[in-house]
């Protein structure tokens, strides 16, 4: 399961580590744009204003540095051997929930609790 979990974990962060670098390198190109006009886009009937694109590209920045943090903690736990095992009780997670989560610090009961 080691094995797999790193290989699976390694090719997740990658993943969130191209989200993260593809978001923030839109919001960038969007701020520059932002910066460099003058006009009055909040009335624009035509289109998406540049505040909403700002606030869903500040979002999708936010969640992929957020997914990327998770997998990152997962990659410790697993080096340190806690991998699989829940934070909370000390039970281990699942593998069920370990497929669809492979990310999981707390099992499903305990995610409940604490609203995760």
């Amino acid at each position: 399961m080691t094995t797999d979990a790193r290989d699976l974990l390694t090719q997740l962060r990658s993943d969130a580590a191209a989200q993260v670098t593809a978001a923030d390198a839109a919001l960038q190109e969007l701020l520059q744009d932002r910066a460099g006009s003058t006009d009055d886009d909040e009335h624009d009937p035509e289109g998406v204003t540049l505040s909403s694109e700002w606030s869903r590209l500040s979002g999708l920045v936010d969640a992929a540095a957020a997914k990327l943090q998770q997998v990152d903690d997962a990659l410790m736990r697993l080096d340190a051997g806690t991998y699989g095992i829940c934070a909370s009780c000390g039970l281990p997670i699942p593998p069920g929930r370990l497929e669809v989560r492979p990310f999981a610090e707390y099992c499903v009961a305990c995610a409940e609790k604490l609203g995760r």
